[in-house]
């Protein structure tokens, strides 16, 4: 139960951007509604006076700024998507500036060798237990059961459902 759960969690995580977003186009949607209404509504006013021709201009003058309005809300987003990689790379450039290259070099291994470090912990502890187990004729799905447990299976599968589920919700 605990592996199904955080296996679930972990895959929503991922996800949780285009959630947000999805709410965020709701809300857009929604307001677009909103002014859509008022325009059928003013359209409506515009005919009864008999200014047809004027609504037929002001339609393109609309439609010229809607169409400005989303490419620049779309430039504003990738420009601001932009800025944001840029100064995380000059963060990172300004943190290895007057070090020396083994420095940048131990900088840049961290996470690796963490990640590394607990995998090959899990598999030793695990091959000593198989060792041991063989020694005083364990059986095979005893032995198994104890080193697949749920605490092992929880992890191993939030790991996976958080980096491979953002992965397709990013796509």
């Amino acid at each position: 139960m605990l592996t199904l759960l955080s296996t679930i969690v972990s895959f929503l995580m991922g996800g949780l951007p285009k959630l947000l977003d999805f709410f965020q186009d709701r809300g857009d949607k929604k307001h677009e509604l909103a002014l859509a209404q008022l325009q059928t509504e003013r359209e409506l006013a515009m005919r009864k006076l008999g200014f047809e021709a004027q609504e037929r201009v002001e339609a393109i003058h609309t439609e010229q700024i809607e169409i400005q309005t989303k490419s620049a809300e779309k430039t504003a987003i990738i420009s601001a998507q932009q800025a944001e990689i840029q100064a995380i790379y000059a963060h990172d450039v300004s943190l290895n500036e007057g070090t020396s290259q083994w420095v940048k070099n131990l900088r840049a291994s961290v996470r690796p060798v963490i990640t590394y470090g607990f995998f090959f912990l899990l598999v030793a502890i695990d091959v000593a237990l198989v060792v041991h187990g063989f020694m005083y004729d364990i059986s095979f799905e005893n032995m198994a059961e104890h080193l697949w447990d749920n605490e092992t299976q929880a992890l191993f599968a939030s790991i996976i459902a958080f980096h491979f589920g953002g992965r397709a919700f990013g796509k």
